[in-house]
């Protein structure tokens, strides 16, 4: 089989869908599949490196980025989209596609596969139009987010959803699409508890995108009172997003000394930082539209052997609690920092992150996840061929 994956973030950028994504191409790679993946050139910076696999081909393109270097925003978005769109169409045909969103991104490749009549799955890693609503953004901006969201999911021969959650809210948005859930996995031998450490580790990392609806600036807001208990405290924000401006604002004006800012690093090095720590800090802003969502930075602190804080509501606090990872916490400051306190009271164990390593392997693996993605490709394909 052929497989394309359309997507407009890959790695080396250290991003959930970047290692969903790769993952899931392997995953074919290992079934004996050919795959085209349909990208962009990473930020300045980072490198990526060769596929190993000759059945895998990664085709980049320019993009546009905004000032933190990410690709958000709907300029940036087309900047990716309509290019795609035409590589797609004029490309050597393939049984399936996958497109990642954002929905104006389905949208297109919606118009592309029909033309060139090859189904293709959504992976449907949240749901736009509801983040979009919650961000109080203009009502004819949720709406025309809401209509492409619907017809890149109502076109789609399957979606794969990463929580039931997810699943739930697509079939509001799409209710004959047929849904799978599976859920995100990290790389197990990447994240891990062995490997390379960091000469003056902070206590506590956030590691991975920051945007306003996840509300990491909770973890600086405790660190006032965190450091009244422990002075030497210190936490490292790792990677990008659109509040990492004002979270540096933030840093600079309550705790100027116990913040650091590390710009996106390879997938590697954000382990290191990890596996240094001793807790990995996960936040998801309540009422923002995404309680229903699992961040993947739980799986790849546990995974790394570090134990989680996650500050927030819903299937993120509920997972950490039920799988014994880590804490979870309302969201609010000074429970946060109590949580913290408790944390860096202690450095964990070579026992206890061997254990949470462990538990990420046989329980988290991204390698089992994506085998699991890729057959719900592969029964789209067969079904197309079929009809």
């Amino acid at each position: 089989m052929r497989v394309s994956v359309v997507t407009r973030i890959y790695e080396p950028e250290p991003a959930a869908a970047s290692f969903r994504l790769a993952a899931l191409v392997e995953a074919f790679a290992r079934g004996g599949d050919e795959v085209d993946v349909v990208t962009v050139r990473p930020p300045r910076g980072l490198e990526a490196d060769s596929p190993t696999d000759p059945r895998v081909r990664v085709r980049r393109a320019p993009v546009l980025r905004d000032r933190a270097g990410y690709v958000r925003g709907y300029l940036q978005y087309l900047s990716f989209d309509v290019p795609a769109f035409f590589r797609l169409l004029f490309a050597r045909r393939s049984d399936a596609v996958v497109i990642e969103p954002p929905p104006t991104t389905g949208f297109f490749m919606r118009i592309a596969c029909a033309m060139r009549r090859t189904p293709y799955v959504y992976y449907a890693a949240d749901v736009w139009s509801d983040a979009t609503e919650s961000t109080n953004a203009p009502a004819a901006v949720v709406g025309a987010v809401r209509w492409l969201e619907r017809r890149a999911l109502r076109g789609a021969s399957a979606v794969i959803a990463v929580t039931d959650g997810v699943a739930a809210k697509v079939r509001e948005l799409a209710p004959r699409a047929d849904v799978t859930v599976v859920p995100n996995g990290i790389d197990t031998r990447v994240f891990t508890p062995d490997g390379p450490r960091r000469d003056e580790p902070a206590w506590g990392v956030y590691a991975g995108t920051t945007s306003e609806w996840q509300g990491a600036d909770v973890f600086i807001r405790a660190m006032p009172r965190v450091l009244e208990a422990m002075p030497d405290a210190t936490i490292a924000f790792v990677g990008q997003g659109s509040a990492w401006s004002a979270l540096k604002g933030l840093a600079a004006e309550i705790a100027p000394d116990a913040v650091r800012f590390v710009e996106s690093v390879p997938p590697h090095e954000a382990a290191a930082w990890l596996r240094s720590a001793r807790a990995g800090l996960v936040s998801l802003k309540p009422g923002q539209g995404y309680d229903f969502a699992l961040p993947t930075k739980v799986l790849a602190s546990a995974a790394s052997g570090t134990p989680v804080i996650f500050a927030g509501v819903g299937t993120g606090a509920e997972y950490v609690e039920a799988e014994r990872i880590g804490t979870s916490v309302v969201y609010d400051a000074e429970t946060v920092a109590a949580a913290m306190l408790e944390a860096f009271a202690h450095d964990p164990s070579d026992e206890a992150r061997r254990a949470l390593g462990t538990w990420a392997r046989e329980r988290a693996s991204s390698e089992a996840r994506a085998g699991s993605a890729a057959e719900v490709v592969r029964g789209a394909a067969r079904r197309a061929d079929d009809a």
